[in-house]
């Protein structure tokens, strides 16, 4: 089907690459060498001069099912053509209670209730309001202290960015929010190097969290954030009983545990989300990306019923809870998103990424003695591989791999400074595993 896409000459040569303002990009490079993308099926991109790109990051961690899911399309399709927009305020639509009550079922149990937004930056900032609203309405306003933690990524909303703990991320944009603080992120290389699956060092760093209560008072904090897997800042997997110590000190203190599972719900860590795969529940999760294989923008919060219960008090006419926005839960992603979940379920995907793990695991780490790779961390179907440095030129090392990758050796993927990503669409074969780390091998040895 890739050879079928035949890009118009409008898409194949744009007249003029200056008006957009490119995210997370350094445009300037960009504009001179693009890295343009047409058409996409199954495992691959193709670029205007008709290449395939093996996708080994799943656009931006999102097309878990692969590209060009023509049922997905359809929905879009048949949704548009018979709602195409309905106000989320006041008035409802039926695929939107749908979806809700099929993320529900997928959730640790207790998980009940889904407020949906757009983005894993708003259903962040989403769960945060939540999180000290829900304090209020408990009678503990003195709860607003918002706990994230360092090399977390939690979106690029006030909110998320205030949490989160990646430093270019933050440096431009003043103090933020006020009244938050961060716990130690969970990587020690000396003790954690080449580690497949979840490193046995590290549970202890959950402990930090007492200190914080301990400096600022829990009746002064109202929620912690963690990712499962920091994915954004390099793939840096929880070690072994971090989370449950974590939810451990939380309940002790009342302050409500957040799941940011933007990147591991759907199936990147072998489980609908990773809640499940460490064995423990959160007060609330956030998603996106995958919820909808990244067809329609869509993402959203998984509340405890006690949150939400806790809401529903006052007159019924009266408004619980004064946010949201005017695409949530938007009736193209609804459809998208019951497509996807479709797939996921029928083509046993979530159970397909956790058979394949360990053949994963075992294939990117046959790149450790690679020129310049200082370590290798592995969980689910996802990689992080450190590069050395370019002495003076942090990141640089990881810019060139990432144009090499796809100028050179028909590759996508992602970096993060000197990290390459690796997070294929959980639809990959073994022969998949295999070009893509054959590929990676040539990358690494070209930018040595």
């Amino acid at each position: 089907m890739l050879d079928k896409i035949k890009p118009t000459s409008a898409v194949n040569a744009p007249n003029d690459l200056n008006a957009f303002w490119m995210p997370f990009t350094a445009n300037r490079a960009f504009k001179r060498a693009p890295k343009m993308v047409v058409g996409a099926e199954g495992m691959h991109y193709i670029t205007a001069d008709g290449r395939k790109i093996i996708d080994a990051a799943s656009g931006m961690w999102c097309t878990n099912a692969g590209h060009g899911r023509k049922e997905i399309a359809e929905a879009i399709k048949a949704q548009a053509d018979e709602l195409d927009f309905s106000p989320p305020f006041q008035f409802g639509q039926p695929k939107a209670f749908e979806l809700a009550s099929r993320i529900a079922d997928l959730a640790p149990e207790g998980l009940d209730h889904v407020f949906f937004c757009n983005s894993g930056s708003e259903a962040g900032d989403t769960a945060l309001k939540i999180a000290v609203a829900y304090q209020q309405i408990k009678g503990q306003g003195s709860r607003t202290r918002l706990i994230g933690r360092e090399r977390g990524y939690h979106g690029v909303g006030f909110g998320g960015t205030a949490v989160g703990g990646i430093g270019n991320n933050r440096k431009m944009f003043g103090p933020l929010l006020n009244g938050v603080d961060h716990l130690p992120a969970t990587y020690d290389r000396d003790k954690q190097a080449f580690t497949i699956g979840e490193p046995e060092y590290g549970a202890h760093f959950a402990e930090a969290l007492e200190g914080l209560v301990n400096l600022h008072g829990a009746n002064t904090i109202a929620a912690v954030i963690v990712e499962p897997m920091a994915g954004s800042t390099g793939v840096l997997p929880a070690p072994k009983g971090y989370l449950k110590k974590l939810r451990e000190i939380t309940k002790k203190h009342g302050i409500l545990l957040i799941f940011d599972e933007v990147i591991t719900g759907y199936g990147r860590l072998g489980y609908a989300f990773a809640s499940e795969r460490y064995g423990v529940t959160p007060d609330m999760i956030t998603f996106a990306k995958g919820v909808t294989n990244g067809a329609v923008p869509m993402g959203g919060v998984i509340t405890s019923a006690e949150i939400h219960d806790a809401f529903m008090t006052g007159p019924e006419h009266a408004v619980e809870l004064a946010h949201g926005y005017t695409y949530s839960a938007h009736p193209l992603a609804c459809a998208a998103g019951i497509a996807t979940l479709d797939i996921y379920r029928d083509e046993k995907l979530f159970e397909r990424a956790k058979a394949l793990e360990p053949k994963f695991a075992e294939a990117v780490m046959s790149l450790k003695s690679a020129p310049n790779v200082v370590d290798i961390r592995t969980v689910g179907l996802t990689a992080g591989i450190d590069l050395a440095s370019i002495a003076d030129a942090v990141g640089k090392r990881g810019f060139e791999a990432m144009n090499a990758g796809f100028h050179d050796h028909e590759l996508m993927l992602r970096i993060a400074g000197d990290t390459l990503a690796l997070t294929p669409p959980l639809i990959l074969s073994e022969d998949h595993i295999g070009e893509i780390v054959d590929k990676v091998g040539k990358v690494i040895r070209a930018v040595a």
